[in-house]
């Protein structure tokens, strides 16, 4: 299979141009650079230095002709879509939608990394199951949401194939600390350079972790597969910021206490996702526990630590 990975410099996008590459497909990887470097770029990827919002970049596709595209390319920052709705909208809606047309015009299959706490929000209902309505209280979440109705769209008018995965908050190794889920970076980069990592509020904030192999395998289970709509990828299970912290601090072996700070404003204070659907739909289901992958994720940043030492 012929892949495009958009962002697969960056965290998600570079494991699953890793693991499409190992199983023997052909993969092209468009990203900016923007959130991050060349360090995590396969070096058997075709990689070429793109924004998704530029001609540039469908006229690769109009000529390499992908079977898929795998969309991981994204403003991923919550605070900064407050901040700059008109970017945000700039680069998640009409640079994905730029991707979508091209892909259109070559009939390839379409894999979008969209988000579920910032679609569903606070809700009664947890896991939250797909069927739940999508009321976003950020821009982030709304350029989610708008272009998971661009999909729908292609997809009636053009019968266009397309999955998109309404990822929890992903973590593991080569996480940066920006993005929904970048707590567990942000409390492995202070612990291990011995500085004040800072909760904020009292902690009791929880949140669905899903490893970053369990999304790769999702990713892989989507692309080879022919089902349609849109899926939640999370565990179901929740963990509060506290509960991750502790867990960090153990497993680092360092001396290290709790610092609380000021709340964030608009911070949810429970989310996690029912996968049942994808479970059901592609036999998907998560392997790896929050235990173990905190675990694996705190020895990466260890090692990393140390040899940049």
């Amino acid at each position: 299979m012929r892949v495009l990975v958009t962002g697969g410099a960056g965290f998600i996008g570079s494991h699953l141009s890793d693991a499409l590459i190992e199983r023997g497909d052909e993969v092209m990887v468009v990203d900016d650079l923007s959130g991050a470097g060349r360090e995590y770029l396969n070096p058997k990827a075709d990689f070429v230095q793109f924004d998704i919002r530029s001609e540039d970049v469908a006229e690769l596709i109009r000529q390499r002709r992908p079977d898929a595209i795998s969309h991981h390319a994204a403003q991923m920052s919550v605070s900064r879509s407050v901040r700059e709705p008109l970017f945000d909208e700039d680069v998640n809606v009409k640079g994905s939608l730029n991707l979508l047309e091209a892909a259109r015009q070559v009939g390839a299959r379409f894999i979008f990394a969209s988000t579920g706490g910032a679609l569903y929000g606070e809700t009664g209902n947890r896991p939250t199951p797909e069927s739940h309505r999508a009321w976003p209280v950020s821009p982030y979440g709304v350029s989610k949401l708008a272009f998971e109705h661009y999909l729908h769209c292609y997809r009636v008018e053009h019968q266009l194939s397309f999955a998109a995965l309404r990822y929890a908050n992903v973590y593991g190794p080569r996480q940066n600390p920006h993005g929904e889920a970048g707590v567990v970076a942000i409390f492995c980069l202070k612990l291990l350079a011995g500085q004040d990592a800072v909760i904020n509020g009292d902690g009791l904030y929880y949140r669905d972790y899903v490893h970053v192999d369990d999304v790769v395998t999702a990713n892989l289970m989507a692309l080879d597969s022919e089902v349609v709509g849109h899926f939640n990828v999370g565990t179901g299970q929740e963990a509060s910021v506290n509960e991750v912290f502790a867990a960090l601090v153990s497993e680092l072996k360092v001396d290290a206490h709790a610092k609380h700070g000021p709340a964030r404003s608009g911070d949810l204070r429970a989310a996690s996702l029912d996968s049942s659907l994808f479970q059901r739909t592609v036999g998907w289901q998560p392997q790896i526990s929050l235990v173990k992958g905190l675990a694996d994720t705190a020895r990466w940043f260890q090692e990393r630590h140390q040899n940049a030492g």
